[in-house]
């Protein structure tokens, strides 16, 4: 896609997570969670803030698919295609902790061309897409420079993800070796690395509903984001600051 239509995509893209924050912020603390399938956790505001995306992301693009965690996949699979995840981190929202966002990203024959993650209780958005940098709420934003190891603030995905990815020793080395391990997960732990807070993450067991907005917001952060996939051929994602994502790609196996 041309920058043009990037940007014009990109537009498109905020609408949605404005009508997603609409439904999502009225529900936060005062709806109740189910179990899907698989075990995981979905609420209404889920289900309706998905519905809203898919409808904004339809009437615009009407030519492109779309993938969505919660109502799965629509339209061709080829060309262009939306990937949406209308609340990433829907155990915190479920249980009134403020730390969850929307993912929407835009793929391009399968590549990643356009990323959004919009975390609505901070009022904060990342929005990028390939070669037009990442910004947040309109300001450019950039990963840190940090390259030691002694000194960086590591987040990490949930420690069953590292097991289900068969990297269970890679967290407990990783729990031995780093004195600033933290656990910020989800989408507002992936944004806090576009903007340099934490100064990388190690990701893993993955939907690409969970990974590809970061995927294309952290090199236009200026950043390295590495993905790996695991013996489930589920998605795993090491990024931030170049020199940290080589010294923490030796954490795994």
């Amino acid at each position: 896609m041309s920058a043009v239509r990037l940007a014009e995509a990109a537009r498109t893209a905020e609408a949605a997570a404005e009508r997603a924050r609409a439904e999502i912020l009225p529900r936060f603390r005062r709806v109740a969670s189910e179990r899907k399938a698989d075990g995981s956790p979905v609420t209404e505001a889920d289900r309706a803030a998905e519905r809203a995306i898919r409808e904004t992301l339809r009437a615009a693009w009407p030519d492109f698919g779309i993938l969505g965690e919660e109502y799965g996949e629509e339209g061709p699979r080829a060309g262009c295609a939306w990937v949406v995840d209308p609340i990433d981190g829907t155990i915190a929202f479920s249980r009134g902790i403020p730390l969850f966002g929307t993912i929407i990203a835009l793929l391009e024959e399968g590549e990643p061309v356009l990323g959004l993650i919009d975390l609505p209780t901070l009022g904060e958005r990342y929005v990028g897409w390939k070669g037009g940098g990442c910004r947040r709420n309109g300001t450019p934003v950039r990963v840190s420079g940090e390259s030691d190891l002694a000194r960086a603030l590591v987040s990490h995905g949930d420690p069953f993800c590292f097991e289900q990815a068969g990297e269970a020793a890679a967290f407990a080395r990783m729990a031995r070796e780093i004195p600033f391990l933290r656990g910020y997960t989800d989408a507002f732990g992936h944004a806090q690395v576009l903007s340099g807070g934490i100064d990388a993450m190690v990701d893993l067991s993955l939907n690409p509903w969970d990974a590809a907005a970061t995927q294309v917001l952290v090199p236009e952060a200026g950043g390295a984001c590495v993905t790996r996939r695991d013996r489930q051929g589920k998605l795993g994602l090491v990024f931030g600051s170049p020199p940290l994502v080589d010294r923490l790609l030796t954490f795994l196996s």
